[in-house]
């Protein structure tokens, strides 16, 4: 064998017992599980005693697009244990594409990836993408391996534009072609970001259509969908309908009951998943163990502000009656940007900036900062939009700790970071998520137990993404593997020092090479794209 774990406590990601063996690993693949008996041996042993071995974590919800293709140590993702990262979130990313909406979704996520000038963007398809992943770094691959959802903005955007209607049957057409082009390419699945342009111009109708292609070439669909705020039940409730109308399955991207009017509400949430599960629909979703957000701020602006695209916002923004529109409709009515509830600028934290200059904004609320400078919160913050070029993100500290525990603790969650890795003080999920999870909501608060946890990290999301090799410790599954200590693994992430990596994984590896070894990141880069099986 090329590896022989030794005595090491086997988590297997189904959720049962763990028990004590050894392991070894032959070209990638786990080839033996032996509990009794005379040790493995293998051209390298591991004495992995007091350490737990479980199946690498998959993170169902990345914005690692460009990243992946950017920094080839990618330790913000590996040094956690996450072996396999769902990207295309939130209904937007760069394939497919044509030369136009390349260059107008590169300007609308600038806040997420960067504007993406030191990227060669060689790609215009979905498999073109993908292939570019798996030629990664001068041919040698990627840190870790990725699959990729359908974004549905974007998909309208090739065949709509940035336009608040209904898209034509010929427009429909198109974008049912597009979405069955990329499902037989390799994707896993559709994305919707539907408080973001331009996908939140959809109407049902129109999503129903896309889901049933989707479902057509067994993949899911994963909206960001119309409200985490005001009128969220009735916007998860929509998602359940109209998946269930498709015939596709649904997982619920960011499941989370976030502002005042939602404290304590989730056991609402649960009893209406329970009630859609128990009549035979097939749903999942994910979550981060954190209570604030990250998006940008641009986002919260209402839909009607951001039609035709980051140009006309801009003009919007600079005539003085249209900006007094949006405010009025952001501090009074409630944009849907906002979820349809009033923005509280003292919950609103900005965490990064594309233009250097603006540095003295990081890490203070926009009220603050108004409140520095003398004016009003809503003029900081369209200054700031303008200067910016829309460039900037935000932490929104609007969450409920026991709306968190209660959401996690359900059979179909799975984990996801929802980690935006630029900015000068980005989210600590994107640096913390799964050690946080079992350090913190394990270890320490007990909400689930280890083997409970690990099965959320890895063998439910696997089953969510149809892969019949991972997810799971068992002999002739990839060698997609993390070690870690279960009494000392924490996240090192903080508000305050968001990059800093966790402790307690010392051991990651990728098709069975170690990406981090002894607690360093080596040069490996077994990464590649995980397409979509039937």
């Amino acid at each position: 064998m090329d590896l022989a774990i030794r005595d090491v406590r086997v988590i297997d990601g189904t959720g049962q017992t763990s028990y004590h063996a050894d392991v070894g690993i032959t070209a990638g693949r786990i080839t033996e599980i032996r509990s009794e008996g005379p040790p493995l041996g293998g051209r390298r042993t591991l004495d992995a005693h007091g350490l737990v071995l479980a199946p690498g974590f998959i993170d169902m919800h990345a914005h690692s697009d460009l990243a992946l293709l950017r920094d080839p140590d990618h330790s913000a993702k590996a040094a956690q244990g996450v072996t396999l990262e769902v990207i295309g979130q939130d209904g937007l990313s760069y394939a497919p594409v044509d030369d136009r909406t390349l260059a107008e979704i590169r300007r609308a996520i600038t806040g997420w990836n960067g504007n993406g000038d030191d990227i060669d963007f060689s790609w215009r398809s979905v498999g073109e993408y993908l292939d570019r992943l798996d030629h990664g770094f001068d041919g040698e691959g990627i840190a870790v391996n990725a699959a990729y959802l359908i974004p549905q903005g974007s998909v309208r955007m090739l065949a709509v534009g940035w336009d608040d209607r209904d898209a034509t049957p010929q427009e429909l057409d198109c974008m049912r072609q597009l979405v069955a082009e990329g499902m037989r390419e390799g994707a896993v699945g559709m994305s919707s970001g539907l408080t973001y342009t331009p996908g939140m111009y959809a109407k049902d109708a129109e999503l129903t259509a896309l889901c049933r292609v989707v479902a057509e070439h067994g993949g899911y669909y994963c909206p960001h969908h119309r409200s985490y705020g005001a009128g969220a039940l009735a916007a998860y409730e929509e998602m359940v309908t109209l998946t269930r109308e498709a015939g596709c399955p649904l997982h619920l991207a960011h499941a989370t009951m976030n502002f005042g009017v939602n404290k304590g509400r989730a056991p609402e949430l649960l009893a209406l998943l329970d009630d859609a599960l128990a009549s035979g629909a097939d749903i999942s979703l994910d979550t981060y163990p954190y209570t604030p957000g990250c998006t940008t701020l641009v986002a919260m602006l209402p839909s009607w502000a951001s039609e035709g695209g980051p140009e006309a916002i801009l003009a919007r923004l600079a005539d003085d009656a249209t900006a007094e529109r949006i405010r009025h409709h952001m501090e009074v009515v409630g944009a849907d940007g906002c979820h349809g509830v009033p923005i509280e600028w003292d919950t609103i934290e900005i965490s990064g900036v594309n233009d250097p200059a603006l540095a003295s904004y990081v890490g203070r609320t926009v009220l603050e900062s108004a409140g520095r400078l003398g004016e009003s919160a809503w003029v900081t913050a369209r200054r700031l939009l303008v200067d910016d070029r829309l460039g900037s993100t935000i932490l929104q500290h609007v969450g409920h700790e026991e709306n968190v525990r209660a959401i996690m603790r359900h059979p179909v969650h799975t984990g996801g970071s929802d980690g935006i890795l630029r900015g000068d003080k980005p989210h600590p999920r994107a640096y913390g998520t799964f050690p946080h999870y079992l350090g913190r909501y394990a270890r320490e608060l007990g909400v689930l137990s280890l083997e409970e946890c690990v099965a959320h990290l890895t063998g439910r999301p696997a089953a969510r993404l149809r892969l019949p090799d991972r997810g799971l410790v068992r002999e002739g599954h990839r060698a997609d593997l993390v070690l870690f200590d279960p009494d000392t693994v924490a996240a090192g992430s903080t508000f305050e020092a968001p990059r800093t990596l966790p402790t307690g994984i010392p051991h990651v590896l990728v098709d069975g090479r170690f990406v981090i070894e002894d607690g360093r990141r080596t040069d490996v880069l077994a990464g590649r794209a995980v397409r979509r099986t039937t």
